[in-house]
């Protein structure tokens, strides 16, 4: 009898195996009703790291056959209008799913520049009161708006698409327009505003795609920096120079999670993945970014928001919407939240100091260029004591930090006959010098007072071989010069900074140059050379070209040694050598508070 219990006993009592099964359904469960119930918060709150500035295919998913024109985060780049287009609701769409509902999302197209909208979950009549900003060069343009049906795994259906003029500036009312479909009409409010000549779109809140990223075909040059694609050339057809720094597995909260990997560079950060065959790829700029901020999904699962600013829209997938207007992507499923959310926020940050720094470096090309010019030739020059007496006004002309030694030596002349025969306006030794390096269309400039440096500048520009095989044949070089003279007159130093325009990555780094010659004889002088690259942002090649810059210029300066050596032997020769200045107005003498 009490063998019998203990059978009937193990036959009515659930094995282990059948207990963990009954526990994780339901665990699944609980998680599935609240994910549904709740999809449209953000499922929990935290502090996280917010912006200083508070400024393509038939389906809708971005694609490889879109070759996106990623825009790096220029401040100075402007456009005359800036088009705000608010998308506000739409009623009477086509009922795609099987209950006679929809889940639409829009598509706002403007020229290159494609945004989306939030999808709105089971309505045929959605509500978003999303605003999308474009910024274009010129009037009149169309803006597109197609609306889509959201599939979890299929491909997006089209409910209807309609395209509106814009002609002029000004702002119209909320006007619904009709849908080329069966039935749906859309309603938008479209602001169009002529900004300031000066002003900066990125600072004012309003850089859009245009304001990302221009790199011209003029400004590349001719040539391609051929090197191994990585993933956000081959999957997000990004530029060549942008290479990933971070990159972690996580899931994208849409209907569901959707499993991939999200790459960080210093540009963007990007999420791709392929669930069910169906690609999702988000391409998100930081100049877009508004706040990143811990959150939850579903109460239990750590993730992070990514908040973009008003008028952003979403890149490559529909994003979540917000009450405040603002669009955000959902990311979950880290395998260390905390991690990931420092990750993420320091790249933000990382970014906006960049952009500061090449702000502030484009700000000093700018004013180097304009001191060097030859149009600086016309401005007076002010007295030596004027300029002794302001010295918190003068400007470095070159990045000392960046130099490194490649000649020290005894030379044939005086720091004096240095310039007399050598850096002068009348002297020949520029050209012998660059016709030894069968240089082309050399046009040099005349020495000039500036008033935001010491001493004197001028402007070179020329067709400059180029020996690396990286790099074209020749390519177009600008060499801004400047020259100080002590008011002993043994002392000289010259310093140049040369920009080659066709080179890879030409506009990223110059080569910064100090030649210093003081006295030690009567007809010579100590003469020390400094060189280095100045990178004015960061590039995918950075140590390989500044090392290969400097070990170029250590060459180039024993042919230059030679043709000056040959140049003095010269003027020696014809009893031509003299340590008088002859036009004194010439070289600006200074204080030693600039040489010692």
């Amino acid at each position: 009898m009490m063998i019998e219990t203990a059978v009937v006993v193990e036959y009515l009592m659930p094995s282990w195996w059948e207990i963990k099964l009954a526990v994780a359904a339901s665990v699944f469960v609980i998680v599935s009703y609240w994910f549904f119930t709740f999809q449209g918060g953000d499922g929990g709150s935290g502090y996280g790291y917010r912006s200083p500035l508070l400024e393509n295919s038939d389906d809708g998913i971005l694609d490889d056959k879109d070759k996106m024109v990623q825009l790096k985060g220029d401040l100075q780049t402007y456009s005359p209008y800036l088009i705000k287009v608010e998308l506000l609701a739409a009623k009477n769409l086509i009922g795609a799913n099987l209950n006679g509902t929809s889940d639409p999302y829009a598509i706002i197209t403007c020229g290159s520049e494609k945004r989306f909208s939030s999808m709105v979950p089971g309505s045929r009549n959605p509500m978003w009161g999303e605003e999308f900003n474009f910024s274009v060069d010129e009037l009149p343009v169309q803006i597109n708006v197609t609306i889509y049906d959201w599939d979890i795994i299929w491909k997006s259906a089209v409910l209807g698409s309609v395209t509106v003029p814009i002609e002029s500036e000004g702002q119209s009312t909320a006007i619904w327009h009709t849908l080329d479909s069966p039935s749906g009409q859309v309603c938008l409010h479209v602001k169009t505003i002529k900004l300031p000549v000066n002003s900066s779109r990125g600072i004012n809140g309003y850089a859009g795609a245009n304001a990302r990223r221009r790199i011209t075909l003029d400004k590349q040059g001719p040539t391609v920096v051929h090197q191994k694609p990585g993933p956000l050339q081959t999957i997000f057809n990004l530029l060549p120079d942008e290479v990933v720094e971070r990159r972690f597995s996580c899931a994208l909260e849409r209907s569901f999670l959707y499993h991939g990997r999200m790459y960080v560079s210093a540009w963007h950060i990007c999420f791709h993945s392929n669930v069910f065959s169906k690609q999702m790829k988000v391409v998100i700029p930081f100049g877009d970014i508004d706040e990143i901020r811990r959150s939850q999904h579903a109460f239990i699962n750590p993730a992070i928001t990514i908040i973009l600013r008003m008028g952003a829209g979403g890149h490559g997938v529909p994003p979540l919407g917000s009450p405040d207007g603002r669009v955000r992507y959902k990311f979950a499923s880290f395998w260390n939240r905390n991690h990931a959310l420092r990750a993420l926020q320091c790249a933000a940050k990382n970014y906006r100091a960049m952009l500061e720094a090449e702000k502030k470096e484009r700000a000093e090309s700018a004013l180097r260029a304009h001191s060097s010019s030859i149009g600086g030739s016309r401005r007076r020059a002010k007295a030596p004591e004027d300029t002794a007496s302001k010295p918190e006004k003068l400007q470095a002309f070159i990045k000392e930090e960046v130099l490194v030694g490649i000649y020290n030596d005894v030379f044939p002349c005086t720091a004096e006959q240095f310039y007399n025969l050598l850096l002068s306006d009348d002297s020949s030794f520029t050209n012998e010098y660059r016709s030894a390096r069968k240089d082309t269309n050399l046009n040099m400039g005349q020495w000039h007072a500036a008033d935001e440096y010491d001493g004197q500048v001028r402007e070179i520009t020329l067709r400059s071989i180029c020996k690396s095989p990286m790099c074209p044949p020749d390519t177009a070089m600008t060499e801004y010069q400047h020259i100080v003279l002590s008011a002993d007159k043994k002392k000289l130093v010259f310093e140049t900074v040369q920009q080659a325009h066709d080179v890879p990555f030409g506009s990223y780094f110059e080569v910064h140059c100090r030649w210093c010659a003081e006295t030690s004889g009567e007809n010579s002088s100590v003469l020390d050379i400094k060189a280095g690259a100045h990178f004015k942002k960061w590039c995918v090649m950075q140590s390989k070209i500044k090392s290969g810059a400097i070990n170029e210029y250590k060459k180039e300066v024993e042919l230059m040694l030679d043709v000056a050596r040959s140049c003095i032997k010269s003027h020696t020769a014809g009893g031509e050598i003299h340590n008088s200045s002859s036009s004194p107005t010439v070289i600006q003498e200074i204080s030693y508070h600039r040489l010692g």
